[in-house]
């Protein structure tokens, strides 16, 4: 299909957030958080569970407000955005089709067009309620991608998916930035996975810990043996510079999630 160019310039900053905090009633949720993403760019920020990484999505996208610091987004900026999961009541009757349709976004050409750039050209007429998880998570991709999106936002993308499932749907969304040029905020508390294709990495617990841009994939035997060369390529623990003097090596290392389960435990190694 022909690309899908988007208004925005390469590097131009389509949202970004400076010094923002939010609290929910006495709990400091954000805390003097800074945040930017620009056009053809991919941003991870990762961290455990409860560290704020939804609530900053949400502030970003303008859904919740900052109680301190500023947030601006460029004029008319077309966001597709992608969420953590979908429940559709298993007796309704929705095809993978039918459920684009209902998004907008055009005609069936255009709806099926998309569909074979996520890999998932051949789900069109398939009952959404029988989906694999690495399925459906191409069908909420091609239902982003139905807006045309100068920023697409992808939270917690490969939620509900196998390690190998993963491997392919990181290469598969650094491949639409690729294509289309949009800017990516990518938020996961995967810690110990980032894409190697990452511009800009961002460790959040509650505040930005640590921050920087993602090395080549380490050649750690482990890592190997859990991905696989292949996959290993695609992704990458990355090279911290903590603005808490944490690491004063500054060496590469992977980030161990030690956080719960649940939106509110949970905190980052040594963050």
């Amino acid at each position: 299909m022909a690309s899908e160019v988007t208004a925005a310039a390469p590097g131009a900053t389509l949202a970004e957030a400076r010094s923002v905090g939010v609290r929910f009633g006495a709990r400091a949720v954000l805390e003097d958080v800074d945040l930017a993403v620009h056009a053809g760019e991919i941003v991870a920020v990762i961290g455990p569970n409860g560290s704020g990484k939804t609530t900053l999505l949400r502030v970003l996208l303008g859904l919740i407000p900052a109680a301190t610091g500023r947030v601006w987004r460029r004029p008319g900026l077309r966001v597709g955005y992608m969420p953590q999961r979908l429940a559709v009541d298993p007796t309704l009757p929705l095809t993978v089709g039918r459920f684009l349709a209902l998004g907008g976004g055009g005609g069936r050409r255009r709806r099926a067009d998309i569909l074979a750039e996520v890999g998932a050209g051949h789900l069109e007429k398939s009952p959404i309620q029988g989906l694999s998880g690495g399925e459906m998570q191409r069908v909420l991709l091609a239902r982003a991608l139905l807006r045309a999106p100068e920023l697409l936002v992808l939270d917690e993308p490969v939620q509900g998916v196998d390690i190998s499932g993963q491997s392919e749907l990181y290469a598969l969304i650094a491949g639409v930035r690729d294509h289309r040029g949009c800017g990516v905020l990518l938020v996961s508390h995967d810690l110990h996975l980032v894409m190697a294709a990452t511009d800009s990495v961002v460790c959040l617990n509650h505040h930005v810990c640590c921050t920087g841009h993602p090395e080549a994939v380490s050649r750690n035997p482990a890592y190997l043996s859990l991905f696989g060369a292949e996959s290993a390529d695609r992704l990458a623990v990355y090279r911290h510079h903590h603005d808490h003097g944490h690491d004063a090596a500054g060496g590469v290392m992977p980030l161990v999630d030690r956080g719960g389960n649940g939106d509110d435990a949970g905190s980052v190694g040594d963050g």
